[in-house]
């Protein structure tokens, strides 16, 4: 940390972001094994020019945010607001109380981890000589069509138009009085705050690479630019059985079916989720399900299948990859399936962020041969399809 204290950095990570899919907010997704927001702070503390960091967190997230920045030096954590706007001026407020308050300050999203010291240096070097804001951004190099209704009704010139992005660089004082000052209106972001108070605002070349982690596709295109060569496609495959017992229902994918038994289990039997997750540990390299659950292991007894899946999908975000599609046949005689199909369907796409047109369910039936076909048990084998950069340093 710079013991000048001139510039701080304020990492805004108060959202609930889950248009990236997972069971978290973006911001503390594994990227290539480290934590998004992890990688976007140590961004800023790896650059000579910046002092402090503060970070801004939603407080249903604190035992996320504190795991992803274990070990980093930077001040305690901030609760956010109710926007983003009242974030980032909680954020100010708490750089505003250091001794001596800090005269500049670089405003960036958590969920833009790949940030070049370059942009840093272009936004500070152009605050410093001119006293302004400073916004990084990317001219707009696309048509732009306006419509209503998926109905196309003009065209807008793209000419002098830019994407913006982060970090926003201010005149420490400035900002924080503008956000004093046009408490109660909302803006975009903090350049259109500057900018409705009539402050000067400058831009400085931004990067393609500096992109919001946004889309589920996104943290696959983000290991892409940390680690260049080409994706690897890998499948993995498992299979699991579970026998009957008295009960009233059985659980598949997450999904509650009415029974009139139960599957026998150490947690909750979800025969379908145990054989998603051997799949998804085998694509990785692993072990199996055993290996990271052991079924003597006290603490999982009666735990739901949904923890295992979770961290299946953590293993293979750190060992490179990401899903891209599942195939999942369960096979019993009963209960039936196809009344339920849509709804494990649906409970999937939830607990993998996979949209519900990458995953299958299907159900078969052994013609009363077997185990199953006696009304024993149920079996169920998941194939699973993954990309990623398996083995990579990021």
């Amino acid at each position: 940390m710079n013991n000048a204290n001139t510039t701080a950095a304020l990492i805004v990570a108060a959202g609930h972001g889950r248009r990236a899919g997972g069971d978290v907010p973006k911001q503390y997704q594994l990227l290539g094994g480290i934590p998004v927001l992890r990688r976007t702070v140590d961004a800023f503390l790896r650059h000579p020019l910046i002092g402090p960091v503060q970070v801004v967190i939603h407080p249903d997230y604190e035992a996320e945010a504190a795991s992803a920045l274990a070990g980093l030096n930077v001040l305690p954590m901030v609760a956010g607001g109710k926007d983003r706007q009242d974030s980032v001026k909680n954020g100010l407020a708490a750089l505003a109380k250091l001794t001596p308050a800090p005269d500049m300050a670089l405003i960036h999203d958590a969920a833009r981890p790949l940030v070049s010291s370059t942009i840093i240096n272009d936004v500070i070097d152009t605050v410093r000589r001119h006293q302004c804001g400073v916004l990084p951004a990317l001219a707009v190099a696309d048509t732009l069509k306006v419509a209503v209704n998926n109905k196309v009704e003009g065209t807008t010139p793209r000419d002098g138009l830019f994407q913006a992005q982060t970090p926003q660089g201010f005149p420490f004082a400035q900002i924080w009085a503008a956000h004093q000052t046009t408490a109660g209106a909302q803006y975009t972001d903090d350049t259109a705050l500057f900018e409705a108070l009539g402050k000067e605002v400058r831009i400085v070349s931004g990067d393609p690479d500096n992109f919001k982690i946004t889309q589920p596709g996104d943290i696959a295109r983000a290991l892409t630019v940390l680690s260049p060569q080409p994706q690897q496609s890998r499948t993995g495959m498992g299979f699991d059985v579970h026998r009957f017992e008295a009960g009233d229902h059985v659980i598949l994918c997450g999904h509650k079916i009415p029974f009139s038994k139960r599957l026998k289990g150490h947690s909750d039997a979800d025969v379908a989720l145990h054989a998603l997750c051997d799949a998804i540990f085998g694509a990785a390299c692993t072990g199996d399900i055993g290996t990271h659950f052991p079924p003597s292991d006290a603490q999982w007894r009666g735990a739901p299948s949904s923890v295992f899946l979770a961290r299946a999908i953590e293993t293979l975000a750190e060992a490179g990859g990401q899903l891209s599609h599942i195939d999942l046949t369960i096979i019993c005689e009963a209960p039936k399936i196809g009344p339920h199909r849509a709804a494990m369907a649906r409970a999937l796409s939830s607990l993998t962020g996979l949209p519900e047109h990458a995953i299958s369910v299907k159900a078969t039936t052994t013609e009363g041969l077997g185990f199953t076909g006696r009304g024993e048990g149920i079996a169920a084998q998941a194939i699973v399809t993954t990309r990623g950069h398996f083995g990579a340093s990021p």
